[in-house]
C-alpha cells in the first residue's frame, strides 16, 4: 500500500489494476493472491505508522475490491460480503487506535439494537440478521471513527486516486466478460451479461461513482494515468459500460456527483475562484459534455434505441400497453415495496417488525428484499430506524454548513449525497455507503508552509543553479 500511495508512475498501476481485472474474470486466484499480498505486506506496517492516512488508505483500497471479489467468486478465501466484514473490523480497530470525536457514531449503533431481540414473522435466521445488520452497522462505525479526523489535500486526491484503481479492474473485467455485442440481447430490465456476472445494480453504482472520480480528476487537471487522452478515455469506458448494465441508479449517482461539483464552484466569488484556485468551467465542462453525450448516443444506437427508452422509464408492458406507466413501474417495483414498508412501520410504530422481519411480513412483495434502506429502517426498527435517519440528515446539514474551500467541501458533500442516495435504490448492500459517508465527514486541512530564511532561500536559489547547469562541448 506504500508504494501505491507514494508511486508517481500512475500508468503502471492503471495498467497494473486493468490486468487484474482481466485476471480475475479468467481465476479468481490471481485476486486472492493480490488480496492477501497487500494485506500480508501492509497491515502492520500502517498499525505502527503515528499518521492515520495509511491506515485510511488501507481500508479504502481493500474494501473497494469487494464487488471484483463478488464477481469472481473468491468465496470462501475472500468472503462475499467482503465490505460489511473487514470494514467492521477495521473501523473497530481503528476507533481502538486512534479515537473518537464524538458519539453520534455510536448511537447509530446503538439504535439498531433493540429490533435484534424480536421477529415478529418468526422466519429470521441468524444469515438474514447479520445481512440486514452489517450495513447499518457500519455506517455508525464509520461515522464514529471519520468524524473530524484530518487529511491533506495531496492525501485527499491520492485516497481518490487509491480508491479508482480497485474500480477499474472491475470496468475491464465486466468489459472482458461481456459478449459480442453482435450476440448480446437488450431488452429494458437490467442486463446481467454486460455486469460481468456480479448484480446489474451493484456493477452500474461502482461504475457510476468510477465516472465521477474521473470527473474530478478531469476537472481539477490531475493525473489519473499520467496521460490525459487516457483520463478521458477512462471517463468515457465507466459511463459506457455503465450504461450498459440498463441499471440507472449508479449512472444517475455519478450524474449528481459532477453536477453538485457544479453547482459549488458556480456558487464560488470571484475572491474564492481566485484564492482556491478554482477550475473554469470552461474546456473541461465542455469536453466532458460532449464526451457523455457522444457515450449516451453510441450506447443508444448500439441497443436500437432500447437504452434512451429505459431512462425515461419505459418496460416492456408500457410499450405493448398491458402495463400503465406509473412511478412503481419507473423505480422497477422499489415505490410497492416503499409503500408496504411504511404499513408496516403504521402498525408498529415504536418498536417495527425486528430486523430482517419486513421481507417475509409484506403481503405483495414477500420474499423480496428492500432497495430503500429508509422504509426498511422505519418498518423493522420503528422509531429508531426513524432516529437514526435523522441523525444522518443532522449530519448532512452539518457538512453542508462547514467552512472548507469550494472543492474540497463540494467532493465531501458529494460523497455524502452519492452514498446517502444509493440506499434508496440498493439499500445498504455494497461497501460504497458506510466507506463514503465516512470519509465526507472528514476535514481537509490546508498545509501551512514556514516563511523561508534567506539562508534557505539563497540554498534552494543554488540548487536550481546547479541543476539547470549544463557543461558545453
Amino acid at each position: 500500500i506504500k508504494r501505491i500511495i507514494l508511486s508517481h508512475n500512475y500508468i503502471f498501476w492503471t495498467a497494473f489494476h486493468i490486468i487484474l481485472g482481466i485476471v480475475s474474470s479468467l481465476s479468481p486466484y490471481g485476486l486472492i493472491i493480490w488480496f492477501y499480498a497487500v494485506v500480508g505486506s501492509s497491515f502492520f506496517m500502517v498499525l505502527s505508522l503515528k499518521g492515520i492516512f495509511p491506515f485510511i488508505a488501507f481500508i479504502t483500497y481493500l474494501i473497494s475490491f469487494e464487488l471484483l471479489a463478488r464477481m469472481s467468486q473468491t468465496s470462501p478465501f475472500i468472503p462475499y460480503e467482503l465490505g460489511k466484514y473487514l470494514l467492521c473490523f477495521m473501523l473497530i480497530l481503528g476507533v481502538i487506535k486512534y479515537g473518537y470525536k464524538n458519539y453520534l457514531g455510536l448511537i447509530l449503533v446503538l439504535l439498531l439494537i433493540p429490533s435484534i431481540f424480536f421477529d415478529l414473522s418468526g422466519k429470521v435466521d441468524s444469515k438474514t440478521l447479520v445481512f440486514n445488520l452489517m450495513g447499518p452497522i457500519n455506517v455508525g462505525l464509520a461515522v464514529w471513527f471519520f468524524y473530524g479526523k484530518s487529511i491533506t489535500k495531496v492525501q485527499l486526491i491520492k485516497l481518490l486516486r487509491i480508491s479508482l484503481f480497485p474500480l477499474i479492474a472491475v470496468l475491464f473485467s465486466t468489459i472482458f466478460k461481456t459478449p459480442s455485442y453482435d450476440n448480446l440481447e437488450f431488452t429494458l430490465g437490467a442486463n446481467f451479461e454486460t455486469s460481468g456476472g456480479g448484480g446489474s445494480n451493484q456493477v452500474s453504482t461502482v461504475l457510476g461513482l468510477g465516472v465521477f472520480i474521473c470527473f474530478i480528476f478531469l476537472i481539477n487537471k490531475w493525473p489519473i494515468t499520467g496521460f490525459r487522452i487516457l483520463d478521458f478515455f477512462l471517463f468515457f469506458l465507466f459511463g459506457f459500460q455503465g450504461l450498459l448494465t440498463f441499471s440507472r441508479g449508479g449512472i444517475i449517482g455519478g450524474v449528481i456527483g459532477i453536477l453538485i461539483i457544479f453547482l459549488f464552484i458556480l456558487m464560488s466569488g470571484k475572491s474564492e475562484k481566485k484564492r482556491f484556485k478554482l477550475p473554469r468551467l470552461g474546456k473541461v465542462f465542455l469536453i466532458a459534455t460532449i464526451l457523455s453525450l457522444i457515450t449516451f448516443q453510441v450506447v443508444d444506437n448500439l441497443t436500437g434505441g432500447l437504452i434512451g427508452l429505459r431512462y425515461l422509464g419505459e418496460t416492456q408492458g408500457t410499450l405493448a400497453g398491458t402495463k400503465e406507466k406509473s412511478f412503481d413501474s419507473i423505480t422497477t417495483g422499489r415505490f410497492s415495496i416503499f409503500i408496504e414498508d411504511l404499513e408496516l412501520w403504521e402498525e408498529n410504530l415504536v418498536w417495527g417488525v425486528g430486523a430482517g422481519s419486513s421481507s417475509f411480513l409484506r403481503e405483495e412483495s414477500q420474499f423480496y428484499f428492500s432497495h430503500v434502506e429508509l422504509s426498511r429502517l422505519l418498518a423493522e426498527h420503528g422509531v429508531f430506524g426513524l432516529i437514526y435517519f435523522l441523525i444522518l440528515i443532522y449530519l448532512m446539514s452539518r457538512l453542508i454548513l462547514s467552512k472548507r474551500p469550494p472543492m474540497e467541501k463540494g467532493i465531501l458533500f458529494a460523497f455524502f449525497i452519492i452514498a446517502l442516495y444509493t440506499t434508496f435504490h440498493a439499500a445498504m448492500r455494497t461497501y460504497l455507503t458506510p466507506l463514503f459517508i465516512g470519509l465526507s465527514l472528514m476535514d481537509v486541512r490546508m498545509v501551512k508552509h514556514k516563511p523561508k530564511t534567506s539562508k534557505e532561500v539563497e540554498i534552494e536559489v543554488q540548487k536550481k543553479t546547479n541543476q539547470n547547469f549544463r557543461p558545453v562541448l
